[in-house]
Parts: C-alpha cells; sequence; structure tokens
C-alpha cells in the first residue's frame, strides 16, 4: 500500500535504480522503494534534479512543499493519469450554470457547519458554547435557502467565525480570531498548519481520480492553486484538523518550544510539526464502519468516497449529498 512520507530533514533526494534515495545533510542513506510512495511532503530545505522529478511524475507522486513562515509553499502536479473528456465537461457545466453551482456548494456548506457541530457539541456541558451552538444551527439552516453563492460565502464566514471562537472556548486559548498571514497565536497557528496539511491530503485524493483540481464551486476557480481541493477541505477540516488540535491542547501535549512566538506573529516549531504531523497521519489511517459500504474504510479513503459521490452527481448518476459526521 502507497504512503505519504514526512520529510523534515534537509538533503537531497536522487533515483537509484527503482528506489527514491533520501540523503540527508551528514550524508546518511534511506532507500524507499517507488511503489511505496504516492506523495511526498518537504519541510527542510530539499535538493532533487530534473531526472529525479521526472521519475517521480511518471510514478505518480505528487510532492508538497511546506516553509517555515508560509506554512504551504507549493505542489508539484503529475500529469493527469486518469483524463475523462465526459467528466470534465459536466465539471465545468456545474460551475458555470449557477443553479447548478449553487446546489453542490450549498451542500459543501451545509456539510461543514453540520461537522463543526458535531465537533463542540461533546463539550456543551463542561464549557460555554451553547450560544455558539444555537448560532451554528441557524447558519446551517440558512446555508440550504441562499440566493448566490456570495451570500452562501457570507453565512460560511459568519458560520466559521463563530466556531472558532467556541474552538477556543473548549481549548482554552487565547483568541482573538482568525488570522492566517501571519497566524497570530498558538490556536490559529496549529489552524494553519493543519488546513495546510488537509489541503494537500485533498490533492492527493482528487489526484486519484478524473477530477480536475482547478475547477471547483464554493471558492472561485483562481490561478495558482487547487481550488477544488478548497472546497473539499472544507467539510473534512472539523473531523480531522479541528479534532487533532483539541487532542493537542485538551491534552497538554503542546510544549513552548513547540511554537516560534513574537508579539506579531505565531508559527509551529520543527517539533510542533511533528507532533502536528504524527498525529494528521495517524488520523487518516483511522478506520470505522461505512453505513452504506458495510466495511471498514480510513479517514483518507472517506475524502476519495466523497471524491466520487461528487463524480456521480457531475455526470448525473445520483443527486450529491455532502459529508456528515454519522458518529
Amino acid at each position: 500500500m502507497k504512503e505519504t512520507y514526512y520529510l523534515f530533514s534537509s538533503g537531497r533526494l536522487k533515483r537509484e535504480g527503482n528506489t527514491v534515495c533520501v540523503i540527508n545533510k551528514n550524508g546518511e542513506k534511506r532507500f524507499v522503494p517507488i511503489e511505496k510512495i504516492e506523495s511526498l511532503q518537504l519541510f527542510g530545505s530539499v535538493d532533487f534534479n530534473s531526472k529525479t522529478l521526472e521519475f517521480l511524475s511518471s510514478q505518480g507522486v505528487t510532492i508538497h512543499v511546506f516553509g517555515h513562515e508560509t506554512n504551504y509553499v507549493g505542489s508539484f502536479y503529475p500529469r493527469d493519469k486518469n483524463i475523462s473528456g465526459r467528466l470534465r465537461i459536466a465539471q465545468v457545466e456545474n460551475a458555470v450554470d449557477k443553479r447548478k453551482r449553487l446546489y453542490i456548494a450549498g451542500q459543501i456548506v451545509h456539510s461543514s457547519i453540520h461537522n463543526m457541530m458535531r465537533v463542540i457539541s461533546p463539550y456543551a456541558s463542561n464549557c460555554n458554547v451553547s450560544d455558539h451552538l444555537e448560532s451554528l444551527k441557524f447558519f446551517r439552516d440558512e446555508s440550504l435557502h441562499a440566493e448566490d453563492v456570495t451570500q452562501l460565502l457570507g453565512i460560511e464566514g459568519n458560520a466559521r467565525r463563530t466556531y472558532y471562537d467556541a474552538l477556543s472556548t473548549v481549548t482554552n486559548s487565547d483568541f482573538e480570531g482568525r488570522k492566517k498571514r501571519p497566524p497570530e497565536g498558538q490556536l490559529n497557528a496549529l489552524i494553519s498548519f493543519g488546513n495546510s496539511l488537509l489541503y494537500t491530503e485533498v490533492i492527493n485524493r482528487i489526484y486519484q481520480t478524473q477530477l480536475d483540481p482547478s475547477v471547483s464551486y464554493l471558492h472561485e476557480p483562481m490561478q495558482s492553486r487547487f481550488s477544488l481541493a478548497l472546497d473539499i477541505s472544507e467539510m473534512f477540516k472539523p473531523l480531522i484538523v479541528d479534532r487533532i488540535i483539541t487532542t493537542l491542547l485538551n491534552k497538554n501535549m503542546m510544549k513552548k518550544d513547540d511554537f516560534d512566538e513574537t508579539f506579531e506573529r505565531t508559527y509551529l516549531s520543527e517539533s510542533g510539526r511533528k507532533k502536528m504531523v504524527q498525529q494528521f497521519d495517524a488520523r487518516l489511517k483511522n478506520t470505522l464502519l461505512h453505513p452504506r459500504l458495510k466495511r471498514k474504510v480510513s479517514y483518507r479513503k472517506l475524502i476519495e468516497i466523497e471524491c466520487y459521490k461528487l463524480i456521480k452527481h457531475l455526470i448525473g448518476q445520483q443527486n450529491y449529498q455532502a459529508f456528515k459526521i454519522w458518529w
């Protein structure tokens, strides 16, 4: 089974036969067979040449690069291996038709807010979040009655502000609103880094399908980003990223030296990133019984299933019902 490899050490990547050789700054080598690699996440300063890149591309390996103060820098997306002209046309038609786009975007927002509520509601008996939950319920219901995507984005924005305020309450975090560039405070730092990890994982899952990652419904398609990955990420942020954050903070797993903090910005240090990545990778491998498939699937597989549900909607096989936490 292919896996994602997270590389924190600086060094070099090179091809040696049918393996990828990782050479750290001390000259120590690690060999990974190419058939075991689905994706590489690069957190250190890593060099590689065009031949190595060509080899990785030919094997369908995605590469995601992270910086210290920018979190996510960019991705290398190999040439599409699964191309469907019929699906591409349907994907674009659903994006340019205002009614069709609004339906998909509405499903995404409704699902996202539902999942936010599922994350916060277990804390209602011990934390002052009842008003937050009432507001989220209102926004969730409103999302089904939005008249256009602009209004829907406003509803989603209001819901997320309410939700993050609740999240700061249940984690007992100092928080003065969501601040991204740069993040301010430990909660913002964890959210930003976690969301970047999820974004790259969704890119990986889209690559396994015939979807075009640049054609989206809630977020506006733009250059230099895979906006469909942003759409799909919205539904899984509460389940994956935010539940990791509540675990790390409420169990006092994060220490002062896990953050690189000044008055104006906060980033995770290497030790903090490693803790987040360890939790993230473990969460993706968690399994649960899927009620429709009648078998256990991983959280990683849930994201891929969501992609295929969207495909079925786009080609007219089944109306799209976005992912909602059911357990």
